[in-house]
């Protein structure tokens, strides 16, 4: 037909070799050889840290990250190169780093990372390093050497810490865990993993956000909410310069509170409102200290003095931990007495029965009045109603 030419013969190949130069004839481009040379360095570096081999894990390239993460006890270390950029000797690595902490974790954290690359004479490829992705945040381990210290129910990581240190913090995780599971029961994981980094900037490097929005915050959970069963266990992160200023009881109360969203976790969704999951982790930390309201809400308490007792329960934006510590501190007691409300009013039983039913819900909307009426016979007005006469009855 007009317009075409068989091409046959020796020519054919002629031309096959030339598109080889670029594309190749079902082979691979010089870029994309480079990546499969990458991956499989990858795949030796991650078996030397399973294997605890750090000769194995010099021959890769820098070593400087293997004395920093060798204390660390990892069940699962895998990279998976997502992007190469080459340009000549050198080349710009992205990659998914896989981990599992052998004992704690269910399936595997996943990081960004970024690992720059050089080739030797011999074409060889090089770790040269291996950073977090950019605006990806760091692992424990990029802060510096990991130190490890188990406890009964925990596992507590540190940079910066010392020794006695790091076991004091298992002392009061291994204490929330049974603490926790007598009040919410013990369908859950009952350990934790609590992370500990030198100061309060490495704390934000850990969330992957500016220290000021946990400035005086003492300790937060990351976690997937709603209970896949697909993800990590929680890691509790430490501020050490909030919590260090922190009395014994006020140490153990946030422990218990940060474990007791570890055990809820898979009854928290996007239908909790953060009155009942942080009003529910500070009653299960508050409980049985003997602390009375006036000692444990001092901000509501003041308010509810001045007659200023809130209209409404508190909103997810009261939370907010970069907003006013006044507006924060009255939320989280606000919440907390909430929960007491329910627990001395229907009993502890039907206030875990409550949170279970509004984390049954998939959406916001109806979740919190449905489980009112469900579990506790009432309404959303008359809940509030009766939260606001029980402000006034405990703080006035």
């Amino acid at each position: 037909m007009a317009g075409r030419r068989r091409v046959s013969g020796s020519s054919g190949v002629a031309v096959c070799l030339l598109l080889a130069s670029l594309a190749g004839c079902g082979g691979q481009t010089a870029t994309d050889a480079a990546r499969d040379q990458v991956q499989r360095l990858l795949d030796r570096r991650a078996a030397a840290v399973l294997h605890h081999d750090p000769a194995a894990y010099a021959a890769t390239g820098t070593r400087a990250p293997y004395a920093a993460l060798k204390a660390v006890p990892f069940a699962t270390w895998s990279y998976r190169v997502t992007a190469l950029r080459r340009s000549g000797g050198h080349a710009t690595a992205d990659a998914e780093l896989r981990y599992r902490v052998s004992g704690y974790d269910r399936a595997p954290v996943t990081a960004a990372r970024t690992l720059t690359l050089s080739t030797t004479a011999d074409g060889k490829w090089y770790v040269d390093s291996d950073r977090p992705e950019k605006k990806s945040a760091q692992q424990l381990w990029d802060q510096g050497p990991v130190s490890v210290v188990r406890g009964r129910s925990s596992l507590v990581l540190g940079v910066g810490q010392s020794g006695p240190a790091l076991k004091g913090y298992a002392g009061l995780a291994d204490h929330a865990v049974p603490a926790v599971s007598d009040a919410w029961g013990t369908g859950w994981s009952r350990h934790v993993v609590v992370i500990v980094p030198r100061s309060l900037d490495g704390m934000a490097g850990l969330l992957g956000s500016p220290a000021s929005n946990y400035r005086g915050i003492a300790a937060v959970t990351t976690g997937e909410a709603g209970g896949t069963g697909q993800a990590p266990a929680d890691r509790i992160i430490v501020n050490p310069e909030a919590y260090g200023m922190l009395g014994p009881l006020g140490r153990q109360v946030v422990l218990t509170h940060e474990t007791t969203h570890v055990a809820t976790r898979a009854h928290t969704d996007p239908a909790t409102p953060l009155w009942l999951s942080e009003g529910y982790a500070d009653w299960a930390g508050y409980r049985r200290t003997g602390r009375t309201p006036d000692q444990a809400a001092p901000e509501l308490s003041r308010a509810v003095a001045d007659g200023e007792v809130p209209a409404a329960l508190p909103a997810d934006k009261d939370f907010g931990f970069a907003g006013d510590a006044t507006r924060l501190a009255q939320a989280y007691e606000g919440g907390w007495l909430a929960c007491r409300m329910i627990a001395a009013h229907w009993g502890e039983q039907r206030l875990d029965a409550f949170y279970r039913a509004v984390g049954a819900h998939d959406r916001r909307a109806g979740a919190v009045e449905d489980a009112l009426k469900k579990e506790l016979n009432t309404t959303l007005d008359r809940f509030t109603a009766q939260w606001r006469a029980y402000l006034r009855a405990q703080l006035g």
